[in-house]
């Protein structure tokens, strides 16, 4: 649906990127190798995005480093609509929320870092969550979201092994 809006798909890719997660930054040429597309169209797109002021750059190096200016008034609202697309708001609706047990809930793999992909990989964190009730919830949300989702169930001892070496966004809980 939200290509319909957005029609430029180097655009869409790039609000992904950065608006899912505000913590990902990376630089024009990983976002081409990334998005298999020429750094020119991919350039036309970050510069429209940063006069806008919806990204912010630096410079490491002789690398621009771009990342989601995350005090843009518009920031909010562009994060909830790509939840919303990806269908992150449903999984806190009907699966987070519904296990009594669970501390904390993690958005992991390529959404994590704002690639588009047709599965949502989720870290639960909990003492002795109840898998079958999991599985039965996960199982439902997929229907409704059309997309598949995996997941990991840990307890708070085991969740830094999966934090500490991939990006990650928090999607339910407090840290």
């Amino acid at each position: 649906m939200l290509e319909s809006l957005i029609t430029n798909k180097t655009r869409l890719k790039l609000l992904f990127k950065f608006f899912l997660n505000k913590e990902t930054t990376s630089y024009l040429r990983n976002l081409e190798s990334e998005f298999g597309e020429s750094t020119n169209a991919i350039r036309i797109e970050l510069n429209r995005l940063e006069n806008a002021g919806l990204l912010l750059s630096h410079f490491d190096g002789n690398k621009k480093i771009f990342k989601a200016n995350d005090l843009h008034p518009l920031y909010d609202e562009i994060n909830r609509i790509l939840q919303k697309t990806v269908g992150l708001d449903m999984i806190v609706d009907h699966i987070t929320t519904k296990i009594k047990e669970l501390k904390e809930a993690y958005l992991i793999g390529d959404l994590a870092i704002g690639k588009e992909s047709g599965i949502i990989d989720i870290l639960l964190v909990g003492e002795e969550l109840d898998s079958k009730l999991v599985a039965a919830l996960t199982s439902k949300t997929e229907t409704m979201i059309d997309r598949k989702i995996r997941y990991l169930i840990v307890n708070n001892k085991e969740k830094n092994n999966y934090l500490s070496d991939t990006h990650s966004l928090l999607i339910y809980g407090q840290v």
